[in-house]
């Protein structure tokens, strides 16, 4: 199994918002870094955006694609260092539902993300704060925004559904790039490229139930068990041992929160042979049962 298809398969976003604006200069619109991922693309005209930290501006072009990952605020708008308005403000100066007029007018779309899970998270911490995605013909990311454009003016019947496909699209195509283009990838997904631990990686996230060992992984790896051992905590910052139990923590949590499924279906998804067993597993890691953090901590995961 491909790793970062594993991550992205497992990451479900909830509660997506998307609004396409029309907006004349002057125009600037605030986003708050409470927003876990937010996603801009601009269809027409231009537009500058940058996060409320002293990051320089960055321009998008129509077809470009932008993610920001919550901290700070951002702000998008017509150029750098306008003033910005929230989005009510914004929205009762410039009502999505007009068409452009003005030759200098921008059209641009506007998504708001929440990722409940642990894998999720883990994916939107692993990009940079801000991170464009330039547009380019072979890239498809352009066809998706220019998809998603048309489907926002349609009214034709099931477009709600077509967009909330489409979206979900955008995001992992957007998440896809950002983190396979990125300068600084988290060990996980450097770890991927190597060689030497690809076929460990990828045993231990096609099959988190299967009780694994040092030796077995590093037999899988073609490696005496302290080379692998040595070479695996050097590129992934963990024991092998260490990065299993981790993983299939955060898969237990995302399918306790989930709150549907018994636990004794929990623990075998995660490799172990009974409740009592993934209790204390679990209790190790958080210090309560299992049962009592899904109580205070379920939500429910839609696919």
């Amino acid at each position: 199994m491909d790793i970062l298809q594993d991550h992205l398969v497992r990451a479900r976003a909830t509660g997506g918002v998307f609004a396409r604006s029309v907006a004349a200069p002057p125009w600037g619109l605030r986003m708050p870094g409470e927003i876990q991922l937010a996603v801009h693309a601009v269809t027409r005209g231009h537009a500058w955006i940058w996060a409320d930290d002293g990051t320089d501006p960055i321009e998008l072009a129509p077809g470009d694609l932008a993610l920001v990952k919550g901290g700070a605020d951002h702000i998008i708008a017509h150029q750098p260092g306008a003033d910005a308005l929230t989005h009510d403000e914004f929205a009762i100066m410039h009502p999505a539902d007009t068409e452009p007029v003005d030759p200098d007018s921008s059209v641009f779309l506007c998504g708001a993300y929440r990722f409940p899970g642990d894998i999720g998270r883990r994916l939107v911490e692993a990009l940079p704060q801000l991170l464009p995605i330039k547009a380019s013909e072979d890239d498809p990311v352009q066809g998706v925004v220019a998809l998603i454009a048309r489907e926002m003016v349609n009214d034709s019947p099931g477009k709600q559904t077509v967009l909330d496909r489409l979206l979900d699209i955008l995001v992992i195509y957007g998440l896809r790039t950002g983190l396979t283009q990125s300068t600084s990838p988290p060990p996980w997904l450097r770890a991927t490229s190597d060689p030497r631990l690809a076929a460990a990686l990828h045993a231990i996230h096609s099959s988190p139930a299967t009780a694994w060992t040092v030796d077995g992984l590093a037999e899988l790896s073609t490696m005496s068990r302290a080379s692998f051992a040595r070479i695996f905590r050097a590129t992934v910052g963990q024991s092998p041992m260490q990065y299993l139990s981790d993983w299939r923590m955060a898969l237990a949590r995302d399918y306790l929160r989930s709150g549907t499924m018994p636990l004794a279906h929990v623990a075998a998804e995660v490799g172990f042979s009974s409740v009592y067993a993934f209790g204390a597993a679990f209790r190790r890691h958080h210090n309560e049962a299992p049962g009592r953090w899904r109580q205070q901590t379920a939500t429910p995961i839609t696919g």
